[in-house]
């Protein structure tokens, strides 16, 4: 069936939503809409699905969360009544149709016979990928768009380990949503009496003081808390994260935060800030006028659905973002100390963190003697790695991150968790300044121990079917005509995540990559710098992630802005 098909049998079901039925009238006669949103059918990536809201089959609406449910639950009933019996746990976040969609998520499994744990009121990701093994369930559906554009909404599914669906079973679930067929077709079902019967069960507060408690394991001093005299201002830039947040420094008695108003409430448009995303600086925007306000020492900001944060430092009376990368190295530089510190430091400990992600928290890792695991881009897979060594006992994972704001300090959630490290950083940041120290000098010292290590990324957005179509051309150009120099550096070897190959241009032999097949390539280049690569998982772009090293600063900088500029100039030309 092609997009006009698919569209008319769209127009011709009688019983449709107004808001679809109007989506539907609106792109009647622009071909391009049509096709965007009914060529294609929506699938999982490394975030599960994500996309605009709206009428189709490539986008999010009650339809289509019915089908990929459906799929779900026939997956699990596949897997026996013991999993059907153990369920599914479902939380939201403050989006437009969220709690919708989680309604309609339970709806549908109860529907085919699966137990169904439904909160009331929006948690955030981290509490639901707890809420997953405190109760038990075989899997887990959080309905969110993380920081994406009001218009976007999503559907994250875990596993019983509380973790994103590795690939592997990603791939089996989605083979089974695939052969559900007709959307329009599915019976719809009666929430009300599910609850009754007491097949969807709803969760209210009965397990925010469990995690709460969780959260409160995070500090090496609770009494910092309570003696520092440092300033916070946080927002949780309109998302749900604001509620757990106040509640666990309360219970640590802290005084010092500050919250932006405005900001507070749940509100899936947005409407004070351009984008809800903690990494980009217009989120910090009422933030650092507060800040002002009070001379915050910190800023931090956590994206819509509590799972990503951001922080900026006080520096000479103005306020510096710090990259993620940053942001990782010196909470992983406290932790480890402090575990030093404490004499916890084990023999066997190993931090994780994705491709993409700085060498600079290696270096720190190696300091304290413990050894660091590279995983593809994708929160997914250090979970993954976290019920592998949790089951082996091979290793005792330290601390998981990424460079895109996400934190794990603890693995009793198994996603990153900005509740975690919104503690971590605030209790890092108590315990320097009671030595006289900012952030930015702890950073600026760990600097000079490692090496300047600098990152950029480059995020080029292609959206529609043609836009899928240039990414996917522009990295077959790539493979099919080698780099062998970006800019002035040379490249020494190239990773390839699709043929799990690492190529040599000096002619040594090739060696085979142990990390399942993605479509990445990574650019190893002369004086430790690199350059990767990759289609988002989640969002319709493509990334250049860029990182360099050097015994300066002003070297580091300009290294970075030579290698970004060249690789530009590259992808400018094999996406047109």
């Amino acid at each position: 069936m092609n997009y006009q098909e698919a569209f008319k049998k769209w127009q011709t079901k009688t019983v449709l939503p107004e808001d679809l039925r109007l989506d539907l009238h609106k792109m009647a006669h622009d071909e391009s809409k049509k096709e965007d949103a009914f060529g294609k059918t929506l699938s999982f990536g490394t975030g599960g699905i994500r996309g605009e809201m709206g009428a189709g089959t490539n986008r999010l609406n009650l339809f289509t969360i019915r089908k990929a449910t459906k799929g779900i639950a026939v997956y699990i009933r596949n897997c026996g009544q013991q999993k059907a019996d153990q369920g599914v746990v479902i939380s939201f976040d403050s989006r437009h149709m969220s709690k919708e969609f989680a309604i309609e998520t339970a709806t549908t499994f109860a529907q085919n016979g699966i137990k169904t744990f439904l909160y009331k009121d929006s948690r955030t990701t981290p509490q639901l990928s707890y809420s997953v093994r405190k109760l038990n369930t075989f899997m887990g559906v959080m309905i969110t768009a993380s920081h994406n554009p009001p218009e976007y909404n999503g559907y994250k599914v875990y596993g019983e380990d509380g973790a994103q669906l590795n690939l592997e079973k990603a791939k089996e679930v989605i083979s089974y949503v695939e052969k559900v067929g007709d959307e329009l077709q599915l019976p719809e079902g009666d929430f009300d009496d599910y609850v009754k019967s007491g097949l969807i069960q709803i969760i209210t507060t009965e397990i925010d003081e469990d995690y709460f408690n969780q959260l409160l394991t995070i500090p090496f001093e609770a009494s910092l808390f309570k003696t520092t005299d440092l300033q916070v201002t946080f927002t949780p830039l309109h998302g749900i994260s604001g509620y757990t947040v106040q509640q666990i420094f309360k219970r640590l008695q802290f005084k010092g935060m500050a919250i932006v108003q405005e900001q507070l409430n749940p509100n899936g448009d947005f409407p004070t800030v351009v984008s809800a995303n903690p990494e980009e600086k217009s989120a910090f925007e009422y933030a650092i006028r507060d800040g002002y306000k009070v001379q915050a020492d910190l800023l931090l900001a956590i994206d819509p659905d509590g799972d990503r944060l951001g922080v900026a430092v006080r520096q000479r009376g103005d306020y510096q973002l710090l990259t993620g990368n940053q942001t990782g190295a010196i909470m992983l530089y406290y932790l480890l100390s402090r575990m030093e510190e404490f004499d916890e430091l084990p023999q066997n400990g190993r931090i994780i963190k994705t491709i993409v992600t700085s060498e600079f928290g290696k270096s720190i890792a190696n300091h304290f003697g413990i050894s660091t695991e590279n995983v593809l881009t994708g929160f997914k897979f250090i979970g993954e790695k976290i019920e592998q060594y949790h089951q082996s006992g091979d290793y005792k994972i330290l601390f998981g991150y990424e460079e895109s704001y996400g934190y794990l300090v603890k693995d009793f959630a198994r996603d990153k968790d900005a509740n975690q490290a919104i503690l971590l950083v605030t209790e890092a940041a108590a315990y320097f300044k009671k030595q006289g120290k900012s952030l930015l000098d702890v950073l600026k010292t760990l600097y000079k121990e490692h090496g300047y290590y600098k990152e950029t990324l480059v995020s080029i957005t292609k959206k529609g079917i043609e836009g899928a179509k240039q990414i996917k051309n522009a990295l077959t150009k790539l493979r099919e005509v080698p780099l062998e120099k970006i800019g002035d550096l040379h490249v020494t070897s190239i990773e390839d995540y699709s043929t799990q190959t690492i190529t040599y241009t000096n002619g040594a032999s090739s060696e085979k990559i142990a990390l399942p097949k993605s479509n990445v390539l990574k650019y190893i280049l002369e004086y430790d710098s690199w350059v990767c690569v990759r289609p988002s998982g989640t969002e319709p772009k493509i990334k250049y992630y860029i990182g360099v090293k050097n015994k300066t600063e002003e070297a580091a900088t300009e290294q970075l802005n030579k290698i970004k500029k060249a690789f530009i100039k590259v992808m400018d030309g094999n996406l047109k």
